[in-house]
């Protein structure tokens, strides 16, 4: 019987194998980087909000503590939305007549509340409870960064679930004094490795329980 191939098939099946096998390592490595890159993740892209406000003013020149806007951070589920109200506690006296705070004061005046873009935004079926992580020693940096530098906020952390984990299966490394919760510019002291699983103790942490699905997905 005749040969059914030539004998260039070989070379021509091996060129094309190593090509479907490079085309999908490749599209593979593609993925991978467009999904942890800022345009997915938007990890470095501050947002610009309806009206203008610095942290980098606010928290890091003025002092002004992350619970006077967010009151709601140490007792529940958000960290909450400063009503125009709140902004009008200083800006009544401060800056009154500033042009930048036209739509602050006809969100007062018209009794509409401002549409400030979310920064930090999970999917639904997450559940993340920032009362908790607060009162359990986890400070506003370590999720949010350093916003008494930002002028504009933006996400210094992608939020996946693979970053969330690395803390959740060991907090000792992250935990820190109750006292340094809403501090900016904290650094561990070296020590930590002693401090951290104390702390976790203190604060009545199960670290057995943190990596189960139902802490966050309910």
């Amino acid at each position: 019987m005749s040969q059914l191939f030539p004998p260039s098939i070989n070379i021509i099946s091996r060129v094309v194998i190593v090509g479907l096998i490079l085309s999908v390592a490749g599209l593979a490595g593609f993925v991978y980087l467009l999904v942890n890159s800022p345009y997915m993740t938007e990890v470095g892209m501050a947002k610009q909000q309806p009206a203008p406000f610095s942290h980098r003013q606010h928290v890091g020149e003025l002092g002004l503590d992350c619970r006077y806007c967010h009151s709601s951070v140490t007792r529940s589920d958000f960290a909450g939305i400063p009503a125009t109200e709140t902004c009008l506690g200083c800006h009544r006296d401060v800056a009154s007549e500033a042009p930048s705070l036209e739509l602050v004061r006809a969100s007062y005046q018209n009794n509409q509340p401002l549409e400030w873009i979310r920064v930090h935004d999970l999917p639904d079926f997450v559940y993340f409870n920032h009362g908790i992580h607060v009162n359990k020693g986890i400070g506003c940096e370590t999720c949010h960064g350093r916003v008494d530098q930002m002028p504009v906020v933006g996400k210094v952390q992608t939020l996946y679930m693979e970053w969330c984990l690395e803390c959740h299966r060991q907090p000792e490394r992250f935990v820190r004094p109750q006292s340094e919760v809403f501090s900016m510019g904290w650094e561990s002291s070296p020590d930590q490795a002693t401090l951290g699983p104390q702390l976790v103790t203190e604060y009545g942490i199960k670290v057995a329980q943190l990596s189960d699905c139902s802490i966050c997905h309910r």
